[in-house]
């Protein structure tokens, strides 16, 4: 809203200052301010609220070292996240790009199933919270919302670099470097790693059969999507165990994607960089922007010994936040690599549960891969104070942030 106001003001009376609102970088940097102060401000009046509402975690008793001490400790965090995220987007994004009425969507829709989900828990006394069938249909309704817009929507787009002598002739003609990418068009390429050109073109994988089934792509395009919202908020969801754990690898995750959707709107470096330019993804960055700060904030009160928990109203909307972004900037095939570690707290919890009705089928009884499944609760059991494992998990996430962007040049 400050952007629009800053730009009218600039147009119609050239306002000293008001010219800055039209650079992505100020903007972004404001989104960050702006978020840190309402999380850390605001966020602990939060907390206060929800400890005098008595909203206070219900933990079941797993064995794991200091897990009683958390026993009424405030849930429903997530709300902290998500005001602090939306409030400086609504003032300072360009609330008519597709790509962040997209996030908004995402943000209050993971977050509304997120709060159903913990108000199960805590107000209806169920400690399994919403059933996960109806986890599962809102995570595919929002994946089928995501994939159609950005399969149908005309200002979802790309721009691919000219042939080389089309661009030597535009050279000589004293017009580029604009000119070396060609028109915008709607496409369904993505970037996939270690391949010659780090792409894959969704609508090859139909059109072989019939050139003219390019159109009937989203068949392939909207389930893709589907798969990676849910699996990822599911991850996050996962990775939620003990403080500061999901909330700091999510800044990681983030900020990484923050680089690849400046790199990715931006004309020049996506050319230098060879990364697919996209146009109008740039407005991406205020949104990742405004989510670190919020989750910078947030975390000032859920390190250990946390003061807050997010609960799945910010586990769930996280997740969904990080796959649209991923999905958005066409680097959804990086995520097995980026969020690394929501994919082992993922996979800890399929091989544990399949390994464990196996033997069980074959041998009469149950066995175990892990001492505790998801992993990070594997590692407490082993003797690890969760501050170290917390620690140990935001290294490894590193390594894989910096991993993700080698990739690009690993061709």
């Amino acid at each position: 809203m400050l952007y629009y106001l800053f730009e009218y003001l600039e147009k119609q009376y050239q306002f000293p200052g008001a010219s800055l609102f039209g650079y992505l970088s100020f903007r972004a940097a404001m989104a960050v301010i702006f978020s840190l102060l309402i999380s850390t401000i605001y966020g602990k009046r939060i907390i206060a609220y929800l400890r005098t509402k008595q909203i206070g975690e219900t933990v079941r008793d797993l064995g794991l070292e200091g897990q009683k001490e958390k026993a009424g400790t405030p849930t429903m965090g997530g709300i902290i996240i998500i005001l602090a995220t939306l409030l400086p987007v609504l003032l300072f994004a360009k609330l008519e790009n597709i790509y962040i009425i997209l996030l908004i969507v995402t943000t209050i829709w993971m977050g509304i199933i997120g709060f159903i989900d913990d108000y199960i828990k805590k107000f209806k006394n169920d400690k399994d919270g919403l059933k996960g069938k109806f986890k599962i249909l809102g995570q595919v309704g929002l994946g089928i919302i995501v994939g159609t817009t950005l399969f149908f929507h005309q200002d979802v787009t790309i721009r691919e670099e000219l042939p080389v002598t089309q661009q030597q002739e535009l050279v000589a003609s004293n017009d580029a470097p604009t000119k070396k990418f060609g028109e915008e068009k709607r496409s369904t390429k993505t970037t996939i790693p270690f391949v010659k050109d780090n792409e894959l073109d969704y609508a090859k994988l139909i059109t072989w059969m019939n050139p003219d089934y390019a159109k009937y792509a989203w068949l392939i395009f909207i389930p893709i999507v589907i798969i990676i919202i849910t699996g990822v908020s599911n991850g996050a969801n996962l990775t939620d165990g003990i403080d500061g754990l999901a909330a700091g690898t999510s800044v990681i995750i983030v900020l990484t994607l923050g680089i690849f959707a400046w790199i990715s709107g931006n004309l020049i470096f996506s050319e230098y960089l060879n990364v697919m330019y996209i146009p109008r993804a740039g407005e991406i960055t205020i949104y990742i922007a405004a989510f670190v700060g919020a989750l910078i904030g947030f975390l000032w009160y859920n390190t250990y010994p946390a003061q807050v928990f997010m609960g799945d109203t910010g586990s769930l909307t996280i997740g969904g936040i990080i796959a649209v972004i991923a999905i958005a900037i066409r680097k959804e095939w990086l995520i097995p690599i980026l969020c690394g570690i929501f994919v082992a707290e993922n996979l800890s919890v399929i091989l544990q549960v399949g390994y464990f009705k196996y033997t069980r089928k074959k041998f009469g009884e149950g066995k175990r891969i892990f001492l505790m499944s998801p992993l990070h609760h594997h590692y407490q059991k082993l003797g690890y104070h969760e501050s170290k494992i917390v620690t140990r998990f935001w290294i490894v996430g590193i390594l894989l942030a910096i991993l993700t962007i080698v990739t690009l040049k690993l061709r």
